[in-house]
């Protein structure tokens, strides 16, 4: 072979290394932006320095529409229940084990087919790189946004002011108090001992406590007054205690703070000191749809006939405390909905900019989101504005065009209720306050009308038919100044002066919006 061949061989040989060298580095950095793709930045943020945690959601999802199709709340809870334990637990398998055999911290779900895991980096893109995993969503530690203290203000006929505004004393003269409904409360705890929630403690029979299906503690590690897993209901914040007091209150003398003071309640810690994470919220959520005894196993021991019939969410999950990803309780929320469970949720305190509602689970159609008013009828100052603009960073999810929030307003300022000690606190203010006159709203409703129950989107057009329609110059949205719903106030502010089993409720009609978003489902 003469040298020219030997040369021109030699060349194409280079040739073809660097091909191959440069399809091999174009190949690992597709796999690498593959991985990293379904991973929230804040995870790897996280797991650069240390050891990161977060929700591993997988890509098989149960099925639950079917739902929809079932008559009865008993019936949509038990498909609910049944349909998304068997679907977890079959597909969960090869992940669980996997998970073991690494020897990493980790806790599984059911209310969506995800998994809980805390670990290094490594793990985490070992894990996003499986074929059955759809993506990593962070579960940051997420403070609670505190109220705004007034002076208090306390009526001395015993019933406070934001009680009798919404019309709740001419409800209970009609015989509607809340009788044979049960609300839910995931917050910071519950003084459950209190004169003026003890007597509806669903676990209090007058004589004894059995809090057994009536309480869960989803916090497992953490310090104050409450420690981890706490066997009875525990508030170490005392935001949680006056949310319930404004949900159910009454001591049976001066203190008539509650909505509903003939309904049960059950209550689910998902903060430690006001601190709280998805996973927390999450384990809240399914807790609901099915509790189980304290220290029960979630699926073996879980009773969905014992799930109430509306949950309250005073709390939010902010991109500023590493909530990226809007969608990280999407899944969580249409399923608890899907068991026919009205979940009523804080719209947030970051007003009074246009598009300020943008936490999860507010933002969600599957939520009925509740903004702040004040004594005087008018939306709060802080009080969070549509509309929702969402648009999901996870390739699962599909970008949404943006849609009309809040739902509803309540009062939401100066509002007095009861704190851990027996004690009572006013003054305060924020979408918190608000959301709980809602869910006391929903069971005056549905003890008027047990027919209603389980029947979300028409509870939800019941309470926006009747809500005192209030307008706004803002144009949030686009809103006309004669729009009714609109992006201030929603539907208005509530009212259940009309509560009875003879009242159909109002339909609702858009007056002046271009863009009505009904409930979903509609």
């Amino acid at each position: 072979m003469n040298r020219n061949k030997l040369l021109f061989l030699g060349i194409g040989m280079a040739a073809v290394a660097l091909l191959i060298a440069l399809f091999s580095l174009t190949s690992s950095s597709a796999v690498a932006a593959d991985w990293q793709a379904k991973v929230d930045p804040w995870v790897i943020e996280k797991g650069v320095t240390g050891q990161t945690e977060y929700l591993v959601y997988l890509a098989d999802q149960a099925d639950i529409s079917a739902a929809d199709q079932l008559d009865t709340k008993a019936a949509k809870g038990a498909f609910v229940f049944d349909t998304l334990t068997t679907h977890a637990q079959r597909t969960q398998a090869p992940l669980i084990a996997d998970l073991q055999k690494r020897g990493v911290e980790f806790q599984s779900f059911w209310v969506a087919n995800m998994i809980w895991v805390r670990s290094d980096l490594t793990v985490a893109q070992a894990l996003a790189q499986r074929s059955d995993v759809a993506y990593l969503f962070a579960n940051p530690t997420v403070h609670l946004e505190e109220p705004m203290i007034t002076p208090e203000r306390h009526d001395p006929s015993g019933i406070e002011w934001n009680i009798a505004q919404i019309g709740a004393p001419t409800a209970w003269a009609n015989g509607y108090t809340g009788q044979g409904i049960v609300i839910g409360g995931q917050d910071t705890g519950y003084d459950w001992d209190h004169p003026a929630l003890i007597n509806q403690y669903r676990g209090w029979n007058g004589a004894s406590a059995d809090h057994d299906y009536n309480w869960h503690d989803s916090i497992h590690s953490g310090g104050g007054v409450c420690g981890a897993n706490s066997p009875e209901p525990c508030d170490d914040h005392s935001h949680g205690t006056h949310t319930m007091g404004t949900m159910v209150g009454d001591d049976g003398g001066s203190n008539q703070i509650g909505v509903a003071p003939g309904a049960t309640w059950i209550g689910c810690r998902n903060m430690d000191q006001g601190n709280g994470t998805p996973a927390t919220y999450t384990e809240c959520y399914e807790w609901f749809i099915a509790p189980y005894p304290v220290g029960g196993d979630p699926i073996l021991d879980a009773d969905p006939t014992k799930a109430p019939h509306v949950i309250n969410n005073s709390w939010s999950c902010p991109v500023s405390e590493g909530c990226t990803n809007p969608d990280m309780l999407l899944t969580v929320v249409n399923n608890v909905r899907a068991a026919g469970i009205l979940t009523a949720h804080a719209a947030g305190n970051s007003g009074s900019s246009c598009g300020s509602i943008n936490t999860p689970a507010a933002i969600y159609d599957a939520s009925f989101t509740v903004g702040a008013t004040d004594s005087a009828n008018n939306i709060a100052g802080f009080s969070s504005r549509g509309p929702v603009n969402s648009f999901s960073a996870a390739p699962m999810f599909v970008n949404r065009a943006h849609w009309m929030k809040p739902d509803i307003s309540a009062p939401g300022v100066g509002i007095r209720s009861s704190v851990p000690g027996g004690g009572y606190a006013g003054g305060w203010s924020g979408t918190s306050m608000a959301t709980p006159h809602v869910a006391g709203g929903v069971a005056l409703l549905l003890s008027a009308q047990p027919d209603l129950i389980g029947d979300v989107d028409a509870i939800e057009i019941w309470l926006q038919g009747e809500a005192m329609p209030r307008t706004t110059s803002q144009g949030c949205g686009h809103d006309l100044p004669t729009a009714v719903p609109n992006n201030v106030y929603g539907w208005g502010r509530l009212d259940v002066t009309n509560v009875g089993p003879d009242s159909a409720g109002s339909q609702p009609s858009a007056l002046g919006y271009p863009a009505l978003r009904m409930p979903a489902g509609k």
